[in-house]
């Protein structure tokens, strides 16, 4: 079965079966068509953080995430990575900035 996965920003849609992660729906859409870029891409595998999102509405499940980006009580909130994520109804999802890495400058006074 697929579920329809909605971005709010965009107004793009796509469909993405249970089986697939976000980013497989996104990218296996509409083949033989230019692919979908409503969700920025990185490494696919829940290392890098780019395809950050907030679920707004609808059932998913997910894969285990890196803590260095999807905090705990982020998790809780609906923000997830993409490329962890499998639908298990129809989705509205906001796309999100990847964190901002924190700074510290060693050897300052």
């Amino acid at each position: 079965m697929k579920y329809r996965v909605a971005v709010v920003e965009s107004g793009e849609a796509f469909l993405c079966a249970r089986e697939e992660h976000l980013l497989q729906g996104m990218q296996s859409f509409r083949v033989g068509t230019p692919l979908l870029q409503a969700i920025p891409v990185g490494c696919r595998g829940g290392g890098c953080g780019v395809c950050r999102i907030r679920v707004l509405s609808g059932d998913y499940e997910t894969r285990k995430m890196s803590r260095k980006h999807i905090a705990a009580e982020d998790q809780a909130r609906g923000i997830v990575l993409a490329c962890r994520v499998s639908p298990r109804s129809d989705l509205h999802i906001q796309v999100l900035s990847p964190p901002a890495p924190s700074c510290t400058l060693e050897g300052t006074q």
